[in-house]
């Protein structure tokens, strides 16, 4: 949905649906039967776009399985897809639907959007962006979430005392939430990756054979954003700060302006499979996401403020691209400050994920959305309510100087230090920072840690695969 070319209308760039440009793509392909390298198609079209423009166009040609990629690496090529008959099509898309409602239950009104938004675009109005759908939301009297709903959903995602410092149990869940929802996000938006391959990739820095790098980088991009929203989950809120830099940890080195990154967009935008125009002109966009910010910040209920930020972040569009990838990871912002189960949107079919938005966007009604993001809570509190009973309840020392910890050893391996100079290191640290009472128990623990460091577990302490082989070489 997110697939653009551009053009200057009104003073603006807009991006609109590169249909055009996508049978372009097709023909150059086809003039190539054993199949075309991405330099043979750049060379084939009359006006080639970015390079990375066209990976784009081609991921998205894949997810239609209008193309398919061979190879692996610099030897990937591209072939046109089998042809399969519109019936078939047909049957295949009505298929999934069913089993999207076989797995999260729809509502009456649910299912009633979900048929509307799934009606071909010439029978859908077009429609804009409607500013009362937000001025008319009054924090803690307006609901989109019953009170059953919300008693529902507190009574279990409440994990960990609301007493212990914000945070706390996103952490202890820290290694599997990474995975998880770096994975199920990038997924929603079409990435390709395994989880068996994202887990692999953050966890050791290894990109899967034949992917796209477009793909490995978003799925490094959550990383970041999600140790962001972890490390900082006393300081963070719904504000420019959060907001802003959570967009530029997601888009980092994915957008075609690199200095859109963390940026309210300035330029007019197009979403693909929707008859919706978002919001034009800097300063109404500027106006309305503070307003948009304002608000969920006055929401009390944590499931409350969750679910008005992934209606109406991505309903504004603030930014020129990954509006969705931010109000997914926003959502968790109250989750992860008060201690309740973060949501990592296990097992949401993309295609149901789509029609709830294209029911924010187009008609403005939440059921269908609001039924997938119930459904998706209440599964990721089954999923980390057994990780946790797994782990163990976790050591309080090491939960107190958990940045301590975290600090004094990526510094012994940043700086590449040697035992005798880790050892001196330690106790210096120790003896400055830590009181005296837990001083010979921090260097214990410290150093254990640095026993047991290997490349599947040095992301706890944000270092790189390169950073930890260089100071292991020299450490042993």
């Amino acid at each position: 949905m997110s697939q653009f070319d551009e053009c200057a209308i009104g003073g603006y760039v807009v991006r609109t649906i590169p249909r055009d440009s996508y049978e372009a793509v097709l023909a150059a392909i086809a003039r190539f039967p054993d199949g075309a390298r991405i330099e043979q198609i750049e060379v084939n079209l009359s006006a080639p776009p970015h390079r990375r423009t066209l990976q784009r166009w081609l991921n998205s040609l894949i997810t239609q399985e209008r193309v398919r990629r061979e190879g692996q690496g610099r030897a990937v090529k591209y072939l046109r897809g089998k042809v399969v008959s519109a019936q078939v099509n047909a049957v295949a898309k009505a298929s999934g639907a069913a089993h999207a409602e076989t797995l999260i239950p729809l509502s009456p009104e649910a299912k009633e959007i979900e048929q509307q938004v799934r009606q071909p675009l010439m029978l859908r109005k077009p429609v804009g962006y409607n500013r009362t759908f937000l001025d008319d939301y009054r924090p803690n009297e307006t609901y989109y979430l019953s009170p059953s709903i919300r008693d529902e959903l507190r009574s279990q995602g409440q994990a960990v005392s609301s007493h212990e410092p914000a945070g706390t149990y996103a952490r202890q869940l820290a290694n599997r939430l990474l995975i998880d929802l770096s994975w199920n996000s990038s997924r929603l938006e079409g990435n390709t990756y395994s989880l068996l391959e994202t887990e692999r990739l953050i966890s050791a820095g290894e990109a899967a054979f034949g992917k796209d790098a477009l793909e490995a980088q978003m799925i490094l991009n959550h990383k970041e954003a999600i140790e962001f929203l972890i490390d900082s989950a006393g300081e963070i809120g719904f504000n420019r700060y959060t907001l802003l830099n959570l967009h530029a940890l997601l888009s980092d080195n994915l957008l075609d302006d690199p200095t859109a990154s963390g940026r309210l967009r300035t330029i007019a935008v197009g979403i693909g499979q929707t008859t919706f125009l978002p919001l034009e002109g800097p300063q109404r966009i500027e106006e309305c996401f503070a307003q948009v910010l304002d608000t969920a910040a006055a929401i009390r209920d944590p499931f409350e403020q969750a679910f008005f930020a992934m209606v109406h972040l991505p309903y504004l569009q603030p930014f020129e691209d990954v509006n969705k990838r931010v109000s997914r990871l926003a959502a968790n912002i109250p989750l992860i400050q008060r201690n309740l189960c973060p949501l990592s949107f296990v097992d949401v079919s993309q295609s149901t994920y789509i029609s709830a938005m294209l029911g924010i966007y187009e008609i403005n009604r939440v059921e269908l959305l609001r039924d997938v993001f119930v459904w998706a809570y209440k599964r990721s509190c089954a999923r980390y309510s057994a990780v946790r009973q797994s782990l163990g309840d976790p050591d309080p020392f090491r939960l107190q100087h958990r940045q301590h910890i975290i600090q004094t050893v990526a510094t012994v391996v940043r700086d590449k230090l040697s035992k005798p100079q880790a050892i001196r290191h330690i106790h210096r640290f120790a003896q400055e920072q830590i009181e005296a009472p837990d001083r010979e128990r921090f260097i214990e623990v410290v150093e254990n840690q640095l026993l047991s460091l290997h490349e599947g577990n040095i992301a706890r302490y944000r270092l790189r695969p390169s950073e930890f082989h260089a100071w292991r070489a020299l450490w042993k």
